[in-house]
């Protein structure tokens, strides 16, 4: 048997043993997958499966990938690659309810046609008019198409969420009904001030693109069925009956989006009788307590590192106001679809909000302050007469405030008896799925767009991500409770760490030495041309003894600091070319060593034991 494992037929025979293994093995075991990545990156979750699952129609996706056009872009056709097996994973989870096609589209063909027809955007390459597509389109039979114009780098971790929610939106193309509910004219009014009609708000404008709207009165005592998100907008004093409403449809399955308020500087009410001023508050104290939240009574949010600036009236300096916000990226969830890719936020008097001891449900902050913050007593903002007054008393507690959350998982109803007439509604649910934020005017005009009149259209030019944050929440609140499940993933990239320290190190004292340099040439010049001056213009300058050693002086001292950042270069290369060879010692050298020392232990062993 030996001799015939060593002969040239016995290697003949295991080559072509192995062949045959591998045919087999791609025909047979193809379905086979081991995810053996840190974060799952090519598993599709319980949520995803559940999508595919509820598939009643086959779905027609088509991946379309310029694949020789990306050839030079080696981070590009890796995430491609992820797209093309996360697309797979889908096609074998939807066990036949989804055919997927990949397209090469090349320049001038069918495909390329067809692409742009689905709505697809051609990445330009050059200045040549070379194209890549990147992108994926689907629709379900003979209807409309709906695509991912391009997949982004930058938002490879919301991967599978924009999968599925394509998937979702074509098995169920109706758009979701929007139910509000509003104590602030979002729809346009009269203003009291101005004794004119008003014009809807333009958030409003945005939401009536992308949703059917269907508005609600203050005293209702039940929400539709065919509401499938309700937009709850600064509810002030509603009756027993529309909270019991409230609680009701949230218990259901029913998604919200609650805007409250401690200090609304938009709501311009009339106060009621006996008032001296009207209320600018709006809360839900009943049921956030059954939801496991509370927002802080009478309690807003002042922060020195996000104060906005605001102008004080033509010809005055721009004021920082520490209660008129402006959130950077930093102060939002980049791991929430809601709010992940915002650049800009603004709020003013916003609240706090906090999670209850001992609830159940999950509070996940959306919108948080810096830790240069400090609560303020929503009253100081009615007297204020200067906002400079509020950066001079702001004493920093070191601690971060939520002015945004998401609440989900279990709950229980805040009538625990029901109300008069209505004794048998739910009582609990397993999971609820609801956006607070504590902030009414962020929705408002003048905290995000500026909106010009062009031939008797309303043109909006934003200014903050104030409506795309309240689009994001409502277009996740509208999907299914799977797809809601469906959140940010990691990265396929894993970045060099320790590579990215050294070069960190190396560029700070790097630029440290090269300010020095400047510094020390700008200084040099100077002298240079204060000894050069002359008193007759038209005479060329001649260099005195003294001016001749000084610059003799200076070009040495350029060439010994130059000399220095070289050797600051060099020992950055050194350091990483010496972290290169360390690891190609233990990968090349030390492995093979330590398995050829293992065979050969094992092999004495064996001898030993015969």
């Amino acid at each position: 048997m030996k001799k015939l494992m060593y002969s040239s037929a016995g290697l003949l025979v295991i080559a072509l043993a192995f062949l045959a293994f591998n045919m087999l093995a791609r025909v047979g075991l193809s379905d086979w997958r081991l995810d053996l990545t840190e974060q799952k990156l090519y598993t599709i979750s319980a949520g995803t499966e559940k999508v595919l699952a509820e598939i009643e129609q086959p779905v027609e996706l088509y991946f379309f990938y310029s694949d020789q056009a990306s050839k030079d872009l080696p981070s590009l056709r890796n995430y491609a690659k992820r797209v093309e097996e996360m697309l797979k994973a889908y096609e074998r989870a939807a066990e036949g309810k989804l055919k997927l096609h990949i397209v090469d589209p090349q320049p001038f063909s069918a495909e390329e046609d067809q692409a742009a027809e689905f709505g697809l955007q051609a990445i330009p390459l050059n200045a040549g008019g070379d194209k890549l597509y990147f992108g994926l389109a689907g629709r379900v039979g003979d209807g409309v198409p709906q695509a991912i114009p391009v997949f982004a780098l930058d938002q490879e971790e919301f991967l599978e969420y924009d999968l599925s929610r394509l998937v979702q939106s074509l098995a169920k193309p109706e758009r979701p009904v929007i139910g509000v509910l509003s104590g602030l004219p979002l729809n346009g009014g009269f203003d009291m001030q101005t004794r004119q009609p008003s014009r809807p708000w333009m958030v409003m404008e945005e939401i009536r693109q992308q949703f059917q709207i269907e508005s609600l009165k203050a005293g209702i005592d039940q929400i539709p069925e065919k509401v499938s998100v309700l937009l709850l907008v600064h509810p002030k004093d509603l009756p027993e009956q529309s909270l019991y409403a409230i609680d009701q449809f949230v218990l259901r399955g029913g998604k919200l989006l609650a805007f409250v308020d401690p200090y609304s500087e938009i709501d311009s009410g009339m106060p009621m009788p006996g008032e001296e001023a009207a209320s600018k508050t709006s809360d839900l104290p009943a049921l956030f307590k059954a939801w496991g939240v509370q927002l802080l009574p009478d309690q807003v949010v002042t922060d020195g590192a996000y104060a906005m600036a605001l102008s004080m009236g033509e010809g005055q300096r721009a004021v920082r106001h520490a209660a008129f916000l402006s959130l950077p990226r930093a102060a939002l969830d980049q791991s929430d679809v809601s709010t992940a890719g915002l650049e800009t936020l603004t709020l003013a008097s916003a609240g706090i909000l906090e999670p209850l001891a001992g609830a159940k449900s999950r509070f996940t902050p959306l919108l948080q302050s810096s830790v240069y913050a400090m609560p303020v007593d929503s009253k100081r903002l009615a007297l204020l007469q200067n906002p400079e007054e509020l950066i001079r008393e702001l004493q920093p507690t070191g601690q971060r405030y939520a002015m945004a959350a998401r609440i989900s998982g279990p709950a229980e109803t805040a009538f625990a008896n029901g109300i008069e007439g209505r004794k048998d509604g739910l009582k609990s649910a397993d999971n609820i799925n609801v956006i607070v934020v504590a902030d009414t005017d962020l929705l408002s005009d003048r905290m995000w767009v500026q909106v010009q009149d062009f031939f008797g259209q309303r043109m909006p030019q934003p200014w903050a991500d104030n409506a795309s944050f309240t689009i994001n929440a409502l277009d996740n609140l509208s999907g299914s409770d799977a797809l809601i499940s469906v959140r940010s993933r990691g990265r396929f990239s894993r970045p060099f760490e320790v590579v990215d320290a050294l070069q960190r190190t190396a560029e700070v004292k790097f630029r440290e030495q090269e300010a020095e340099l400047q510094q020390r040439l700008a200084a040099t010049e100077q002298q240079l041309a204060s000894l050069q001056q002359s008193d007759d213009p038209a005479q060329s300058p001649q260099l005195t003894p003294e001016q001749q050693a000084t610059l003799q002086q200076f070009m040495a001292e350029k060439v010994r600091i130059r000399k220095e950042l070289r050797d600051v270069r060099f020992q950055l290369n050194a350091d990483i070319d010496a972290l290169g060879r360390s690891l190609k010692l233990v990968n090349i050298a030390l492995v093979p060593v330590l398995l050829t020392v293992g065979v050969l232990l094992l092999w004495f062993w064996r001898r030993r034991k015969r």
